[in-house]
């Protein structure tokens, strides 16, 4: 276990007490939640920078990375929509782009092919973590700070749905083009199948009329050896 990937499982261990903060509501709640969370979100940009400078990019890195930043947002923005900060509907529309990429990529893996995370995609994480990080001081401090997170929400949201476009139409793209390529593999295959058989067929028949050739060779010998001197 390298120091990329114990930063990525702190994260994930994190989620559980920045729930319990925020949904409790203790005493300094909305200092304690905002610490929580950034020093969570803060492991995100560390395990990455770390993985690539010491060179310990690994598949479990890869697999736990996207996983802890979706429980990461999505604990807090249910949260906040269980305290009536955050509207569900637009809550329901980032974590429904969460798992529709998802399952996008893994039809992508099954299919042997990648889908790249966009430059749209890596920016909507920093919006996320504005906007919770503002929506929760708002709820104390209602004024400007509340009516800027509700933008940068606002930012989230359409940030999400675009960048759902955009994986949807990467994706189709590159499933269009390995159901080609599978198919002119297939096509190729089955014609190197027929050509084997052709040739299997026309080597039968090669044979059988050398068998015949040596049977008529055979049945006229005696009759040659037969012939007076």
């Amino acid at each position: 276990m390298n120091l990329p990937n114990s930063l990525t499982l702190a994260r994930i261990f994190l989620v559980p007490f920045v729930v319990v903060v925020l949904l409790t509501r203790p005493s300094h709640w909305t200092i304690w939640g905002i610490s929580l969370f950034l020093g969570a979100a803060l492991t995100d940009l560390l395990d990455g920078y770390l993985a690539r400078r010491r060179k310990q990019v690994t598949t479990l890195g890869r697999l736990l990375d996207p996983v802890a930043d979706k429980l990461l947002i999505s604990s807090a923005l249910i949260s906040l929509v269980q305290l009536g900060i955050t509207p569900a509907w637009m809550v329901a529309i980032i974590l429904g782009r969460e798992f529709a990429v998802s399952g996008l990529r893994s039809i992508a893996a099954s299919e042997g092919f990648t889908i790249e995370v966009s430059t749209l995609g890596k920016g909507k994480m920093v919006l996320q973590v504005a906007a919770v990080v503002g929506l929760i001081l708002g709820h104390e401090q209602p004024g400007w700070i509340m009516q800027t997170a509700k933008i940068l929400l606002w930012a989230v949201v359409l940030s999400a749905l675009i960048s759902m476009v955009q994986y949807f139409m990467e994706f189709w793209s590159k499933l269009d083009s390995s159901i080609k390529n599978r198919e002119h593999r297939r096509l190729r295959i089955l014609e190197r199948k027929r050509l084997i058989m052709a040739e299997r067929r026309e080597l039968r028949r090669l044979r059988k009329l050398e068998r015949r050739r040596r049977a008529k060779l055979k049945a006229e010998s005696p009759t040659v050896s037969s012939l007076p001197d």
